[in-house]
């Protein structure tokens, strides 16, 4: 290999996703190889990467698999350099701002859920200690 290309296993372990999960989302069309080595395995490149990384991203903040497609594919176009037709650059750019509130929002929440479960965690903290004070 030129050291352009990875296989799987090094891709698994730069993205901490199994290569269950990475073979998924090549089922399902999110990321596909960019290359076949000679015996038939799966070669990536730093770009693959990047992409299983942002799905990577996406799934805590309960994007679906769809809305990881519908984001890839606008990002892909906008990034592809490829003369859009007239209003379609705007198109596209309202959808990834759209993602990008999206996730604003889902981090504000986790945010919220984050502070909640620490206060359990500390009203726990007190109780156990007020208890074990008062043996």
């Amino acid at each position: 290999m030129d050291g352009k290309h990875m296989q799987i296993g090094e891709v698994a372990a730069r993205t901490e996703l199994s290569l269950r999960t990475i073979r998924h989302y090549e089922e399902t069309g999110l990321v596909v190889p960019s290359a076949r080595s000679q015996g038939g395995f799966r070669l990536y490149t730093e770009a693959d990467v990047a992409r299983l990384m942002v799905i990577r991203r996406m799934k805590p903040l309960g994007f679906t698999l769809d809305q990881m497609r519908d984001l890839l594919e606008a990002t892909d176009r906008l990034d592809s350099g490829a003369q859009l037709p007239p209003g379609e650059r705007e198109d596209l750019l309202e959808r990834v701002n759209g993602f990008h509130e999206a996730a604003q929002q889902r981090v504000a929440d986790l945010r919220t859920q984050l502070a909640r479960a620490e206060d359990f965690a500390a009203t726990l903290s007190e109780r156990l200690t007020s208890a074990q004070d008062s043996r």
